[in-house]
């Protein structure tokens, strides 16, 4: 039985694991490959290494700020410029110098506040011709585009979690205070932690091709490859390998006729399931449900691998905790109750001396599974990144080569020494004597920089009234068919089969309520009554009427329902101020993402939303107050988009305004009293205030209902008479 147990294993263990077409899209030669462990080595490396691009730079990134300084601990005189955007237009205006490509992620609006405003502005028309900076929004709505690649010259390639952006930047010492970690505006931000690899070589090549293909998508130019023969590999940077093959795996999601790419998912489940003795991940984010399937299955045999997870000991903001860190709560407590052999460790970095509150920022995307399989990419263990947005990874497998298994165990055992505070060959030592990762850690656990244990715990309210995982971390485009099956129901589906979903939209407001009362960066309770009381004193004066329009509009450009903002303004102003700010806010939002349409036009718009401009067009195509009034009771997509479908369709405004007014306001009047209830039964909770509020709730469900099912029977109607006519 042992020996056949044994052959088995030998066997599997001889199967390659990076396959084209299923865990990796190529399978490439890489000359030298070396991991850039924190954004000090990566920053100095992409500098070293495009200032001597001859023919192309090419950028992929999810965040980028120009200007950011790429090496803030050396001094400013040198050769080059050292504010990142200055630096590129000095490369790309030498005699002769490369074309430099920028493609960023065309990024929501809820990240305008911490980005670089206007970024084309300064990066494309007002640098050099060879400069080119654009915005990429060719995906599904809610996605994002999250690869983070450079290319030179096709000869040498960065990849893995780090943006030329800010709050990145740091070394591997991570001082508690670095004077030299500072934002743009001056402020001092907190350790940051992450990795990159740079390739050499047809890897190189491989991922310009990809990054070129992105560009073509996103501005419908073709960008030839570079033939010419250059060697930007940074000169005194050291090499882990040299003359291996990589793989290179992609997340790229169903869209515009384009099959989905899940190369990402397909190489993390295979890792797993390959693991014999540990597995090793760091990662920012820890929501992904087949990830957390995958590890509860290892744990749960008998003879199982190790799992060792590092991640941040919180999210990065109270929004981000009281969503992502809601979803990781749960990940983990589904991990605990499968290791049933005790071979989970969760930990966070600790460092002495950072401020109450503050905590090590862990970004990086790696999985290491034995001395066999390493993977680092821009990819989070969430089901976005398997899914939904873009994604980029990089590779590599033992398969019996020695000198590929130790660079894999050396890129562990460097990570942990890391965060350990510890060299990596006592990492090494420690795991070679004990014969166990998980006991190796504890054994170096202690020290002023350490591992401390992730509580494995939660919230029990904030988890109970949470909305499903699926909706904290999206595997699937919002805006569409996610949003309406989980709120009202789809397809065949008799709606009144699935009543309990049409609560979800008033019961969102609770949610979002909760959990701001609930969390905070540093973990303070807010006191939430004394936010409403301090909100409605400011009822009756122009700033509360002009903070409430600004909430709305900018809510609403990032689809989030009116089913939310309405009682939202009732809960803080109560009914009467309430249904006034709530109705003037929504009618001005909407005029304002109507003048938006009409400047925008229809097409993008169906490229968009798809099937919910065909819908509502049916709703509109009669114009006039009556029409819209209708699209308003009845509700057939997302509001901003009836909005900007407006006035692409030239309704005219008069009709769509006072459509509008007539439309929102009964369902306005309904759901700011559900929102005042909602309030009552926080600030005086008991018996009288919990019926006011579920009285009011059944009528909603029941308003949501009704408008459902007349839906679905107009809908009838109109079939009926397509097929007689």
């Amino acid at each position: 039985m042992a020996s056949a147990r044994t052959e088995r294993r030998a066997a599997e263990r001889a199967e390659p694991r990076l396959v084209e077409g299923r865990t990796c899209w190529r399978r490439v030669h890489a000359s030298r490959l070396a991991f850039l462990v924190d954004a000090q080595a990566y920053f100095s490396a992409f500098k070293s290494a495009v200032a001597r691009a001859r023919r192309s730079v090419l950028v992929l990134s999810w965040d980028f700020d120009s200007r950011i300084r790429l090496a803030p601990d050396a001094p400013t005189d040198g050769p080059w410029p050292d504010e990142l955007g200055a630096f590129l237009n000095a490369v790309a205006s030498q005699p002769g110098g490369p074309e430099v490509y920028v493609l960023n992620w065309d990024f929501a609006m809820i990240y305008a506040f911490e980005r670089e405003l206007f970024p084309v502005y300064r990066l494309d028309w007002r640098t050099h011709p060879r400069l080119h900076f654009r915005l990429d929004d060719r995906h599904p709505p809610g996605g994002s585009h999250h690869q983070k690649v450079v290319v030179v010259d096709d000869r040498v390639a960065f990849a893995g979690g780090l943006d030329l952006a800010a709050v990145r930047w740091d070394t591997p010492e991570h001082r508690p205070d670095d004077p030299r970690r500072t934002r743009p505006n001056g402020s001092r931000y907190g350790p940051f932690h992450d990795v990159q690899v740079i390739v050499e070589g047809e890897a190189a090549a491989a991922l310009g091709e990809l990054a070129r293909e992105r560009w073509r998508r996103a501005t419908g130019t073709a960008l030839e490859p570079p033939v010419v023969e250059s060697d930007p590999w940074p000169p005194g940077l050291a090499h882990d390998l040299a003359d291996v093959v990589v793989g290179i795996a992609r997340t790229d999601p169903e869209w515009e006729g384009r099959p989905a790419v899940l190369e990402v998912e397909a190489l993390h489940l295979e890792a797993i399931r390959a693991a014999r003795r540990w597995i090793y991940i760091e990662n920012q984010y820890l929501s992904s449900g087949r990830v957390a399937a995958a590890l509860a299955e290892r744990l749960e045999e008998r003879e199982g691998p190790e799992v060792v997870v590092v991640v941040p000991q919180r999210c990065a903001g109270w929004l981000e905790e009281a969503t992502m860190g809601v979803a990781r709560a749960r990940v983990l407590e589904r991990l605990r109750q499968a290791d049933r052999h005790g071979r989970l460790r969760v930990y966070y970095p600790a460092v002495d001396g950072l401020a109450e509150g503050a905590c090590l920022n862990v970004h990086s995307k790696v999985l290491v599974a034995d001395d066999e399989i390493a993977r680092v990419g821009s990819a989070n263990a969430s089901n976005r990144s398997m899914r939904l947005d873009t994604e980029c990874d990089v590779a590599l497998e033992a398969r019996g080569d020695p000198r590929v298994a130790a660079a894999i165990a050396s890129l562990r055992d460097r990570l942990l020494a890391e965060h350990l505070g510890v060299s990596r060959e006592e990492v090494a030592e420690a795991i070679a004597s004990k014969g166990s990762l998980v006991l190796a850690v504890e054994s170096l656990r202690g020290g002023p920089r350490t591992l401390e244990p992730v509580p494995i715990e939660h919230d029990v309210l904030t988890d109970q009234i949470a909305p499903d995982s699926e909706l904290l971390d999206l595997e699937r485009p919002v805006g569409t068919d996610l949003v309406t099956e989980r709120l009202v129901g789809t397809g065949g589906s008799r709606p009144w089969s699935r009543w309990p979903s049409l609560l979800a939209g008033a019961a969102v407001v609770g949610v979002l309520l909760v959990l701001a009362a609930r969390t905070l960066p540093g973990g303070e309770r807010i006191d939430l009554s004394g936010w409403i009381e301090a909100a409605r004193g400011l009822a009756g004066t122009p700033l509360a009427l002009l903070a409430v329009i600004g909430v709305f509009v900018a809510a609403s450009a990032v689809l989030v329902p009116v089913l939310v903002l309405i009682p939202a303004t009732g809960l803080v102003f109560g009914p009467v101020n309430g249904f006034v700010y709530a109705l003037v806010a929504a009618v001005t939002s909407a005029s304002v993402f109507y003048g938006t349409g009409r400047v925008v036009g229809e097409a993008p718009l169906r490229r968009f939303a798809g099937r919910w401009v065909t819908m509502a067009s049916r709703k509109l195509a009669k114009h006039g107050v009556t029409a819209v009034a209708a699209v308003r009771l009845l509700p057939v997509a997302p509001s901003p988009i009836v909005d900007l479908l407006a006035g692409a369709l030239r309704v005219r405004f008069r009709d769509f305004f006072f459509g509008t007014l007539i439309g929102m306001a009964p369902g306005t009047f309904v759901l700011t009293i559900l929102g005042d209830r909602l309030g009552a039964a926080f600030r005086e909770p008991g018996t009288a205030s919990f019926v006011s509020f579920g009285v009011v709730l059944l009528v909603v469900a029941a308003g949501l209902l009704w408008r459902r099912l007349r839906s679905r029977r107009a809908e009838r109607a109109r079939t009926a008479s397509a097929a007689r006519g």
